[in-house]
């Protein structure tokens, strides 16, 4: 390969044939095709620009696919999908889309599972090794973990059953002393002691749960990962490798700010600006700015008032600033749900008032907290959900729909969806206040309504629906973010000489019966949500009108892993548009 030609390397048995001085220079023209792509595409920056080295030293030690890597989370892999045969996807604009932001086995046979979750590598490496010995194999198991994953419980699982194993068996943590924004938790101060002390701290954590231990200090280099992986090929016993690694390595700014630059739109990467395509909204203010700003001033006036984030404090508005103004009033447990739901359960038996504010496709690893510790006790803590809508994000490994359906088929827990900016502000400052019952705020999709004629009740904990145009004979529910498309296909109708009544639910967990009941003689009720039909809001109305004439069709998203989905489409697709509501009223009523 002359002067480093990335579009000869097909595979890892290209890389192969190389020296050593020939993967540093490989190292160096992956990490500037890395940088072109990232900053005008956009994307995970820090964690992919860390990790290219020892991702080149893994496939050029291990026999890859045969020898088999987990990544955890994933999103440290483009460096790995360049190597096994998508390299055109980052050196060709026209291809930056072919490939996603996290492993899919649907591209490549090396990548072994999707995954855009954290924590589970380990776990999921311990069963393809097992799978291995029952079958005889000899190949290599490798699970490849940051330190941020380690605060989550199912990692402690893992390495607590892999260290059981007795065969090969080789856990790579990468350690940048960075989650997505800083560590927490007690295991950091373990690991910064072993990165201080070269790896012979008699504090370890991965000895004390039975592996054996080794550890690189540069991380980065190309030789010493190596020779560290060549020492630990084909070993017959679990073994961790500690490996002390740059996130945002190359990048001045990212390693400036390695919280920022995390994952990025496009930016500039001289300056670190990110580009924006409409720069009004670069000073709008968003959902997220909007809890975070009300929840520094009712700390100033509840001293008991608390913030729990997992590991994601960008996504609820916690800037670095607002952190350090909030002090011991903000928690961040780290990237473990579980903890945060089930410490928001004993805070409020302590007489705290938490309030947990979490991305929509995290709050489900929580699912047992939700119903056991929260529901079952009647604990009145506040769960705020961010992106979960349609409008989240659209990769299939973090969809944000489906918490509806999880969450509203809980006993006991109050699901309040909000539909702009005036209900979402009311409906957090009572349940802050409210001592009865156990809530869930999920956050609007889209960008910030304001909606001045929403009337706001001073008691949410009781179902009381809101109809916002009054009508006959045809109903339009629109639960949240889908009130306006609602309001909009009812005043599309009114052009066709109809009056359709719209209705604002205000929640999706119980059901005002006293509402339904005055409209049971209509001849159309139509639901929308945000959110999969399937065990659903509308599915609820539909059962509880079943034995009556009304008819009641349900609108919402279908129960599937969707994958990169355009939001404008999909809804187009489900008739969740004004167009699409009018459409089906017109039919139903032919």
């Amino acid at each position: 390969m002359k002067n480093t030609d990335l579009s000869a390397i097909y595979s890892p048995s290209d890389i192969r044939k190389m020296d050593e001085k020939q993967l540093k220079d490989l190292a160096l023209a992956m990490r500037k095709a890395l940088l072109e792509k990232v900053s005008a595409h956009g994307g995970h920056v820090g964690p992919n620009l860390g990790m290219i080295e020892a991702i080149i030293a893994l496939h050029y030690v291990f026999n890859t696919p045969e020898d088999k890597i987990v990544f955890d989370v994933s999103h440290q892999t483009y460096p790995h999908k360049m190597l096994t045969g998508r390299m055109q996807a980052f050196t060709d604009p026209a291809h930056y889309d072919d490939v996603t932001g996290y492993t899919n086995p649907q591209e490549s046979d090396y990548d072994l599972f999707s995954l855009g979750h954290t924590s589970s590598a380990v776990s999921l490496a311990s069963g393809l090794a097992k799978a291995r010995d029952l079958k005889g194999g000899k190949e290599n198991v490798i699970a490849v973990i940051g330190d941020g994953s380690l605060s989550g419980g199912v990692a402690f699982e893992g390495l607590d059953y892999g260290a059981t194993l007795g065969t090969n068996f080789i856990v790579v943590v990468n350690d940048n002393d960075m989650s997505i924004a800083e560590n927490h938790g007690g295991i950091y101060a373990d690991l910064r002691l072993l990165r201080d002390t070269n790896g012979t701290a008699d504090n370890n954590l991965f000895r004390a749960m039975g592996f054996a231990y080794r550890y690189v200090h540069h991380g980065n280099d190309i030789s010493s990962l190596i020779n560290m992986f060549r020492s630990v090929k084909d070993i017959n016993y679990p073994v961790v490798v500690h490996i002390n690694t740059m996130k945002g390595m190359g990048l001045p700014v990212a390693e400036a700010d390695k919280e920022k630059f995390h994952f990025s739109a496009p930016f500039d990467l001289k300056t670190g600006e990110v580009y924006s395509p409409n720069a009004a909204s670069e000073t709008s203010e968003g959902y997220d700015d909007l809890f975070a700003n009300q929840l520094l001033e009712r700390m100033k006036e509840l001293p008991e008032l608390v913030v729990i984030s997992a590991g994601t404090p960008g996504v609820i508005g916690f800037s670095p600033a607002r952190r350090k103004e909030a002090g011991s009033q903000y928690v961040d447990v780290g990237i473990a749900e579980q903890q945060a739901v089930a410490m928001a359960s004993g805070l409020a038996k302590g007489g705290a008032r938490p309030v947990v504010a979490l991305a929509s496709t995290f709050l489900q690893r929580a699912y047992d907290q939700f119903s056991q510790d929260i529901a079952l006790n009647h604990q009145p803590a506040t769960f705020v959900v961010f992106y979960g809508s349609i409008f989240g994000i659209n990769d299939e490994t973090h969809l944000g729909f489906f918490d509806l359906g999880l969450l509203s088929n809980i006993p006991n827990l109050l699901v309040l969806t909000p539909t702009c900016k005036e209900e979402f502000l009311a409906m957090l400052r009572w349940s802050e206040d409210q001592r009865k019952k156990p809530v869930v705020i999920r956050v609007p999709g889209g960008a910030v309504r304001s909606d001045s004629k929403i009337t706001i009740l001073e008691d949410y904990s009781c179902p009381s629906y809101e109809i916002v145009r009054k009508g006959s004979r045809i109903a339009l529910i629109g639960v949240g973010t889908f009130l306006p498309i609602m309001q909009q296909a009812a005043e599309n109708l009114a052009m066709k000489g109809l009056d359709p009544m719209v209705i604002n639910p205000r929640e999706v967990s119980t059901l005002d019966t006293a509402c339904l009941d005055s409209i049971k003689d209509f001849d159309i009720i139509i639901t929308a949500e945000d959110g999969i039909i399937d065990g659903g809001f509308g599915q609820k109305v539909a059962s509880y009108l079943g034995d009556t004439d009304v008819k009641v069709i349900n609108l919402g998203l279908p129960k599937e892993f969707l994958n990169r989905y355009n939001a404008v489409e999909l809804q187009r697709e489900c008739n969740l548009n004004p167009d699409g509501v009018a459409d089906i009223v017109m039919s139903a009523l032919k």
